[in-house]
């Protein structure tokens, strides 16, 4: 496992790391969690990321049970806050009130007293940013969290929260967004922005839901078990990737992958990696052998010649808008 610093802050992170998402306490049962969680540590994985809202609360349930035992310092536990944990009014969102409340039933729920990196899950248009940023600040101050970051962003929104982080002398480091081969947004405006601040990328779904595996094929019905399968919210967040066109795209992809020595995940995954505003690719399991094997993307190192096929085969398909952060079906 190769290890990147969390954008210019100190902070160590594996190249690949661990997320829960739709996993942990939804898709999965917990005994299988666990062993995903056990290989992610047993091939060098440090890094885990999950949120308050995954899976109604439980995800960070089941990752402090996994957890439980490992020598605290040597990982980087990462969380979120913004989406719903409640019924309540004030159970969202990035007030003074639900940012509190929300990091002490994390620090609950994962079983320990501080996560190194606390994330803005969305930008909050109905809060003040100040009245954000200084709740941020103590959270920090208190050692409750090392880092701070935010989560699909965009330009504007992390200039403006990385300039009141630096007032608060607070460090705001990363930037956690959707980035694949098929979902190329950022880099026209938040990557940018982001090398000129010194703020990393920790990216989600580089592997397109699932697609850029291959394992989905034009005209068949999705594998059984698979995310786009799974009705509890995997097969929405996966649908706007799951055309004919796209798949038989992506299709094309395989004999680069050979031709490379890779799987079509791992060719996926070290693709993202080449990207040096990236800090980190986080994978999601439901059998320990996916994690066995989209680790072997770490240090991988694509020739130009290879990217550049890569993106000949797939231009009809990426989606380049700037003027849009996220797609519609995904919240991560």
């Amino acid at each position: 496992m190769e290890f990147r610093h969390l954008g210019r802050s100190g902070m160590l992170v594996s190249e690949i790391s661990y997320g829960n998402w739709i996993t942990h306490g939804s898709q999965v049962e917990e005994e299988a969690a666990n062993a995903c969680v056990r290989a992610a540590l047993d091939v060098g994985i440090t890094t885990f990321d999950t949120a308050d809202t995954y899976a109604g609360t439980r995800a960070e349930e089941v990752l402090g049970r996994a957890l439980r035992g490992e020598r605290r310092e040597g990982l980087e536990i990462l969380t979120k806050v913004f989406w719903p944990t409640g019924e309540g009014r004030n159970d969202r969102g990035l007030s003074r009130k639900h940012i509190m409340e929300s990091i002490n039933g994390s620090l609950r729920r994962l079983q320990t007293d501080y996560v190194d990196l606390y994330q803005a899950h969305r930008f909050d248009y109905a809060t003040p940013l100040e009245e954000t940023m200084e709740a941020f600040a103590d959270i920090v101050h208190s050692g409750k969290a090392h880092y701070i970051g935010v989560s699909e962003w965009n330009a504007s929104q992390i200039r403006q929260g990385h300039a009141l982080a630096r007032e608060l002398k607070i460090p705001l480091v990363s930037n956690q967004p959707q980035y694949s081969m098929l979902w190329r947004v950022i880099e026209t405006e938040v990557i940018p922005a982001s090398e000129e601040l010194g703020v990393g990328q920790i990216v989600f779904s580089p592997l397109g839901q699932g697609v850029l595996t291959g394992k989905y094929q034009p005209g068949q019905p999705p594998p059984a078990g698979s995310r786009a399968t799974d009705q509890s919210g995997g097969a929405t967040f996966i649908a706007r990737f799951m055309t004919d066109q796209t798949l038989s795209t992506v299709a094309q992809l395989k004999p680069l992958a050979e031709q490379a020595g890779l799987s079509m995940a791992q060719l996926a995954l070290a693709w993202v990696l080449q990207n040096p505003n990236v800090s980190s690719a986080i994978i999601g399991a439901t059998r320990p052998e996916q994690v066995r094997d989209n680790v072997k993307a770490s240090g991988v190192q694509l020739d130009g010649g290879l990217m550049k096929a890569i993106d000949e085969i797939l231009e009809p398909i990426v989606e380049r808008d700037p003027g849009r952060t996220v797609s519609p079906a995904s919240r991560p």
